[in-house]
């Protein structure tokens, strides 16, 4: 790069006095002075990551996404897991002299805290709080980016394979919880069956005694108006005789109902009808 050069937007070149960091330049028309200023390279350890030609150190949102990694979860279950980082430099001189190679050790962190994080969580759990997780590890980068000058805007956690084994023990468990919810079910359809029965049945034999206690107010209403009536047309004495009379040759129905039972009939009625005659 010669003398004068310009930075283009939202980067800046970090320039060195004899090897030691002089300042910073922004967006613009800039210069540096010769023999005495030098501008920072970072392409030969950043690679092209957060940079451009080697020296433009990028200000915008950098998104890196790391190799897999084995990992172990609470429960010992060997996954393989990996993460996509996005981040942004906040103080571009700390992102260089405050680490040596500023992706690898993003790279680094990143798997460390993704580690440490995954190793405290059941398998289960790291499968379905895949949320919480990515916020678990942005949580634990945040103190090491304010140390590197490197603010972590998410982390996103992608691969989340295990092996064949943990995957056999998974589908017997899925299998398995699938049998109970499936035992769950029938049981409470059963018991909402049941209730529904005990219920009909109730109403039924509720709708059964208010009918049978009707017909008896009925028939106890007409018996009374009938025996009005004789005894308006006999008098009262002989009214009641004939109802009685009446009750008792209705009785025989009743008990005779039962062929096998012996039901011994008195030949002389004169007695029954009238005691006082």
């Amino acid at each position: 790069m010669g003398l004068i050069y310009t930075v283009p937007q939202n980067h800046v070149v970090v320039i060195e006095r004899l090897g030691k960091y002089a300042r910073l330049q922004r967006s613009g028309l800039s210069f540096r002075i010769p023999i005495l200023e030098q501008i920072k390279e970072v392409g030969a350890t950043w690679g092209s990551q957060a940079n451009k030609r080697g020296y433009f150190v990028e200000l915008s949102e950098q998104t890196y996404d790391t190799p897999p990694r084995q990992c172990l979860t609470k429960d010992n279950a060997n996954v393989t897991t990996n993460a996509v980082i996005s981040y942004r430099i906040t103080d571009p001189v700390k992102a260089i002299y405050e680490v040596d190679n500023l992706p690898v050790a993003i790279e680094n962190a990143a798997l460390n805290a993704l580690r440490a994080v995954v190793g405290n969580l059941d398998l289960d759990e790291a499968v379905s709080r895949r949320q919480e997780l990515n916020d678990l590890i942005a949580s634990q980068l945040s103190e090491l980016g304010k140390k590197w000058g490197v603010h972590f805007l998410r982390v996103e956690v992608q691969q989340f394979d295990a092996d064949e084994q943990t995957l056999a023990i998974m589908r017997q468990q899925l299998d398995a919880e699938r049998g109970r919810r499936a035992a769950i079910a029938e049981a409470e359809g059963k018991a909402k069956a049941a209730v529904t029965i005990a219920t009909a049945e109730a109403e039924a034999a509720q709708i059964r005694a208010t009918g049978q206690a009707a017909a008896i107010r009925i028939m106890a209403a007409a018996d009374a108006e009938y025996a009005q009536s004789l005894t308006q047309a006999l008098g009262a004495k002989s009214g009641a005789d004939v109802v009685l009379a009446q009750k008792y040759i209705a009785g025989f129905e009743v008990i005779t109902q039962n062929p096998a039972e012996k039901v011994y009939l008195p030949t002389d009625f004169k007695g029954i009808i009238s005691t006082g005659a």
